[in-house]
């Protein structure tokens, strides 16, 4: 029983230790203690407060990297449209220089045409002049070797010339 039943000295000493613990640790350890604690929870709230901030960075980031992104569509979207605007135009104007060009071919080609027709006309007409030259020649020789035929000849243009004046 007598585990049970400590002894007052037992009990004196054993109240002295604890109260030199206590002296000791409120003292030395407990603000050691305190502190590390402190410490810790200025460093949790730095990490929190970091944390933080970091979020705010990233929310502004991502506000700047849509505004970015938005302002670059429109640019592209603006470049596309001058694109095709400039490809309208550069396919207007081709077609308007090719027309030009094709009157001008087409003039030339007329020009051409009509010119080769005169020629040929007047070529047609001095081979006809010719042909009936070579007739008249040969008719006039035929007629002219006979005395009559050729006062008859005569008679007949001199009629000719009267009746015209």
């Amino acid at each position: 029983m007598e585990l049970f039943t400590p002894d007052f000295g037992l009990v004196f000493w054993m109240f002295v230790a604890f109260a030199i613990l206590f002296v000791i640790l409120y003292k030395w350890g407990w603000p050691a203690i305190m502190k590390g604690v402190e410490s810790r929870a200025d460093l949790i709230d730095k990490g929190v407060e970091y944390a933080r901030d970091a979020k705010e960075q990233l929310d502004n980031a991502n506000a700047q990297a849509e505004k970015l992104l938005a302002e670059t569509r429109s640019r592209q979207a603006d470049m596309l449209r001058e694109a095709d605007r400039m490809k309208t135009q550069i396919i207007d104007e081709a077609r308007e220089a090719a027309r030009r060009e094709a009157s001008k071919v087409m003039d030339s080609a007329k020009m051409s045409i009509e010119q080769e027709r005169k020629e040929a006309r007047q070529q047609l007409r001095d081979e006809v002049s010719a042909l009936a030259l070579d007739i008249a020649t040969k008719v006039v020789r035929g007629q002219m070797a006979d005395d009559k035929a050729q006062a008859k000849l005569v008679d007949s243009l001199l009629n000719e010339i009267e009746n015209q004046n």
